[in-house]
């Protein structure tokens, strides 16, 4: 498609032809030359010797086409990033002229928010249908989408937010619900101030002070500029600027402990907090209204109990949860509307096991599963791959990850999907499907089910599931990010526990595995290690060895040592489990020495991170098991002894537990190591965990004295064993402590 010649009649005819054609959208982002031609007119609308008003309508009419193109075309968004598009419109808006012009400004605010849309559904992280795109355009996207939410940018077009012009208005708070999807760009919205605002705020700044350093530790006022004048676009009567105000404030309160808890609280001037009146719009007659404010809601609630499990707002949930449940039953209801409610209920529910058993026991889980049967057929069709709508492929995805969701915790749970619901063969059927997304989302709720014995023994082993999601595992053009959600269940399915494990070992699973580490990409090698882990586990002496010689030795000691601590943390628990029994703690000290094995458990003692300690705890109270020689390791390196000693002290009841075992092990082998024990400054310590009341302890050394605090959250297991250490240390004298 070409256009010759840019006129208000002949955009307005080229809008026409490109809405809803994608086609002629792929064919028209081919014409690169027309394509900058389009972008160049909103700041240099071509000379037409009519009056300054058509060149204003030429300017309104490409915004108008600027917004149909970046709308479902990944061919039309790339020509129009690589044309400055989004620069073009923000440069347009600073035009003191264009504030005179509402229709002008209007048009171009919404190509603004249409195409910052694209952008972030490009750039990440999605709310929508997973989509594969190319490095370069998802970098590229990025770059956008940071551009538009600098400092300068928002300058520019924030103030729009309160924009008489409603329509205006609108468009700015819809970008802001569709774009803002990081903490950081949240943070810059939120401390946004427009600038006779800041000038108040710097007013008494002194002369050496930074001016941006006193703007931000100065801003706050109820979130900022940006939450009042989205809440007072909320208490407008205007059910379209509503939805878009809740969406907006939903999109700041995500994660956002300090937003959140302002808008639950009551205001100092006693009005109504903004969450009551959130939760009133729940009740609202137009449903898209009701889904934003079910969404903000959702938001406020689950950050204003960050870091607090089970402290949700049970009544507002219950609110959310009852309209949630309407529109997934409401036969009338479009797929997009039942898209939101599913993902909002992923919120909702994530990480939180009462919510989960909540919308269980009110039916919405069997809702879910009625609505993904009812578009999932068994029986593969022709049209499976080819014709199916995309709502509908969108709609299956999000409700199969809010199924997972719901599904993760508990056992109750798992297995009302697994038998009740029937669930498992339309979820494997899915393993197969087109979709990217429908991939991953079938992986999930396998992940979700694998988490019980039970079910892997039973549902997903009979069924084939188990292994269906094994060879979409195997598949190495399969993408990645359903490559990462397999390898996610597979960490479940190597458990000794487990009838598949065999299977795949015979399968080439090592191999896959450690093709897979070699990946750069922390979460997938981070899972690898995970079920190299869970491999070891309650394994026998040839899986011990097979596995090992996949991963060799020498890579074991190094990644101990990795800057990562998850990946340390997974190669101590791959230590810990090749020494659960005398025949691995042989092979260990055979293949690893005793001078990598003691350096290992000098650094895993050393580590500032608590997981990586507790695992290194667990090896040496493996090795306490070994023999007289074996054990020796803790006595002949003296640091190891020392931080045994610093960790028994200081660190959390769940690595004091294992160091004291560890000790207790050690002692009843060889009663004669007491006096090491002793002089390393063990008594004094173990006596103070056995009063299991706090405080400080001091020990006494040849280093001197030393201070430790004790945890008085430690628990009574920690307690009893070092009684049991103690009753056996009972013949030192104080001389013998120093």
């Amino acid at each position: 498609m070409t256009v010759r010649q840019i006129t208000t009649a002949s955009l307005k005819q080229l809008k026409n032809s490109v809405i809803g054609n994608p086609s002629a959208k792929l064919a028209l982002a081919r014409d690169t030359a027309f394509i900058h031609s389009l972008v160049n007119c909103l700041n240099h609308p071509p000379p037409s010797g009519e009056p300054q008003g058509s060149q204003d309508d030429i300017r309104i009419e490409a915004a108008h086409v600027i917004s149909s193109l970046s709308y479902g075309s990944e061919a039309a968004l790339a020509s129009l990033l690589q044309a400055n598009a989004l620069q073009e419109i923000i440069r347009s808006l600073a035009n003191p002229r264009t504030l005179g012009a509402t229709a002008l400004k209007s048009a171009l605010a919404r190509a603004l928010r249409v195409l910052a849309t694209a952008i972030v559904e490009v750039a990440g992280p999605t709310h929508g249908t997973i989509r594969t795109y190319s490095p370069d355009f998802r970098a590229e996207a990025k770059v956008a989408l940071n551009y538009l939410l600098e400092f300068d940018c928002l300058d520019i077009y924030l103030p729009l937010l309160s924009d008489p012009f409603t329509q205006t208005a609108i468009a700015i708070a819809q970008l802001i619900g569709a774009a803002v999807r990081t903490d950081a760009h949240r943070s810059t919205v939120i401390e946004w101030l427009p600038r006779l605002e800041r000038q108040k705020e710097v007013k008494g700044w002194r002369g050496w002070e930074r001016p941006d350093m006193v703007h931000v530790t100065t801003v706050g006022r109820h979130g900022g500029w940006v939450i009042r004048t989205l809440i007072a676009m909320i208490k407008k009567r205007d059910l379209k600027v509503q939805e878009a105000a809740l969406n907006a404030l939903a999109a700041l309160a995500l994660d956002n402990n300090p937003v959140a808890t302002a808008l639950a609280k009551v205001p100092a001037d006693g009005t109504t907090p903004t969450l009551t009146l959130v939760l009133s719009l729940t009740k609202s007659r137009v449903t898209d209204v009701q889904l934003a404010a079910a969404l903000c809601v959702t938001n406020i609630i689950r950050a204003c109990a960050a870091n607090h499990s089970g402290t949700v707002d049970h009544a507002a949930a219950l609110a959310v949860i009852h309209v949630i449940n309407r529109i997934l039953v409401a036969p009338t209801e479009s797929a997009q509307n039942q898209i939101k409610a599913c993902y909002t209920l992923s919120l909702l529910v994530r990480d939180e096991k009462d919510l989960c058993l909540e919308v269980h026991e009110r039916g919405v889980l069997a809702n879910l599963a009625s609505l993904v049967k009812s578009i999932t057929p068994l029986e593969k069709p022709s049209d499976w791959d080819t014709d199916e709508a995309e709502s509908r492929i969108a709609l299956r995805e999000a409700a199969l990850m809010t199924i997972a969701s719901i599904s993760l915790f508990d056992k109750v749970i798992k297995r009302e999907v697994a038998d009740n619901l029937q669930l498992i063969p339309v979820i494997q059927s899915c393993l197969s499907h087109k979709s990217v997304g429908t991939r991953v989302a079938a992986c999930q709720c396998i992940r979700a089910l694998s988490r019980d014995a039970a079910v892997i023994r039973t549902n997903l082993t009979d069924s084939g599931a188990g292994l269906a999601l094994y060879q979409a595992f195997k598949k190495e053009d399969e993408d990645l990010r359903v490559t990462s959600a397999a390898l996610a269940t597979v960490c479940n399915l190597v458990n000794d526990f487990s009838p598949l494990r065999p299977i795949m070992l015979s399968d080439g699973l090592l191999p896959r595995l450690l093709r897979l580490f070699e990946v750069d990409d922390r979460e997938i090698r981070v899972s690898v290690l995970w079920a190299l882990k869970n491999l070891l586990g309650k394994s026998n002496l040839p899986t011990k060895a097979a596995v090992m010689a996949h991963l060799k030795w020498p890579r074991l000691a190094e990644l101990v040592t990795d800057p990562d601590p998850q990946i340390q943390e997974q190669a101590f628990a791959i230590l810990r489990n090749l020494a659960d029994e005398e025949e691995g703690i042989n092979l260990i000290f055979a293949c690893m020495g005793d001078e990598a094995l003691a350096s290992c458990i000098s650094i895993g003692l050393d580590s500032s991170n608590e997981w990586v300690t507790c695992e290194t705890a667990y090896v040496l109270g493996n090795i306490a098991n070994g023999s007289r020689s074996q054990q020796d390791l803790i006595f002949t390196h003296p640091h190891i002894l020392d931080a045994m000693h610093s960790c028994m002290a200081d660190a959390k009841s769940g690595i004091r537990c294992p160091l004291v075992s560890c000790v207790l092990r050690l002692l009843q082998s060889n009663p004669r190591r007491r006096h090491d024990l002793a002089e390393a400054g063990f008594v004094s310590t173990l006596r103070h965990m056995c009063d299991w009341t706090g405080g400080m302890s001091v020990s006494i050394s040849p280093g001197g004295l030393r201070h430790h605090q004790i945890n008085p959250e430690d628990d009574k297991d920690a307690a009893i064993l070092a009684r049991r250490v103690l009753d056996l240390m009972e013949p030192l004298t104080i001389g013998d402590m120093l």
